[in-house]
């Protein structure tokens, strides 16, 4: 059974008495242990549909469904879904630039609930589980743009997701820690048998998937 699939979504943005469709019908699953990329140009509905899979957005049409449940509610229930079973990874990162690997890490698992010396201990694994033991206690500012995106990877670890999404997760790494980060991915796929869906443009994504997507003008493709 798919963990997290799409049944006939649409988004429509309206202004006035303009409205916009962005997302046309789109059909989509996620396997436990699979591994997609989702590739697509500027404005072909890519992040918008990244958006509603992780409870962002909700659809204009369509339904959303999490382990056979239909995901449905007003924005503080999508909110309190998406703590629970998804995890996100970004370009840029999203570090609060005045805390340290730990306590970035920590700040997510507080918002799951998990305080004190309880999340301090589970974030201090997460991080070494993703080779930055030796890191715990580094701000940012003194961290490589690979070992950012590995804290990044460790923070959206914390809430144990069924589902992990990344927007273009290697755009701001080189060609060497951008490969160091997709085995990173792999392995969490596989070893812990989660989901996980690449936005992206980089051509190495390809090699680690098992299957790819294109999304045009708002329909997703094979």
């Amino acid at each position: 059974m798919a963990i997290l699939e799409a049944r006939g979504i649409t988004k429509v943005y309206e202004e006035g008495h303009q409205a916009t469709p962005v997302l046309k019908g789109v059909d989509l699953a996620l396997e436990p242990g699979e591994i997609v990329a989702l590739e697509g140009p500027s404005g072909s509905g890519k992040t918008t549909l990244l958006q509603i899979l992780g409870c962002i957005l909700s659809p204009s049409g369509g339904e959303l469904r999490l382990e056979g449940r239909p995901i449905q509610g007003r924005a503080s229930e999508l909110a309190a879904v998406r703590r629970r079973s998804i995890g996100f990874v970004f370009q840029q990162f999203n570090l609060f630039p005045s805390l340290t690997a730990r306590e970035n890490v920590q700040y997510a698992l507080n918002l799951k609930g998990v305080r004190g010396a309880e999340a301090k201990d589970q974030a201090g694994r997460l991080l070494e589980s993703v080779d930055l033991g030796d890191r715990l206690d580094y701000l940012p500012q003194d961290l490589s743009g690979g070992q950012k995106q590995r804290v990044a990877i460790a923070r959206a670890m914390a809430a144990n997701p069924a589902v992990l999404l990344a927007d273009e997760p290697t755009a701001n790494l080189d060609s060497t820690v951008g490969a160091q980060v997709l085995d990173l991915f792999r392995d969490l796929a596989k070893r812990e048998n989660r989901a996980l869906l690449i936005v992206t443009h980089d051509p190495k994504v390809r090699a680690v998937a098992d299957r790819g997507l294109k999304i045009l003008d708002g329909v997703v493709h094979a």
